[in-house]
């Protein structure tokens, strides 16, 4: 995962994340089925670009760094399959919604 992950570089505010994966099954052993399960809206990022640029040209730094769990929003982002199968999603830094402790 992580040679395939180090491929794929973001640019200026661009955040790659990965979604948690949706609950299958409740706590007491009852599958929910695909059309029942909620859409998962957090993620783990895993990659992170350099940071934008201002009118003068000067960087502006990410807030947001490899590792962080984050709340997403229910549509957007530009989904990245990857070697490993797995799928990733595009963010820019400002279509983040907030940073989870």
């Amino acid at each position: 995962m992580a040679s395939s992950i180090r491929k794929l570089i973001p640019l200026l505010d661009r955040v790659l994340v990965k979604r948690f994966d949706p609950v299958t099954a409740t706590k007491g052993g009852i599958l929910i089925p695909e059309k029942a399960q909620s859409k998962v809206l957090q993620g783990q990022v895993v990659a992170v670009g350099p940071g934008g640029r201002n009118k003068e040209g000067a960087s502006i730094p990410i807030g947001i760094s490899v590792g962080d769990k984050v709340l997403l929003p229910e549509f957007g982002g530009t989904k990245v399959e990857l070697e490993d199968k797995s799928e990733y999603y595009l963010f820019k830094e400002s279509d983040i919604l907030a940073k989870l402790e």
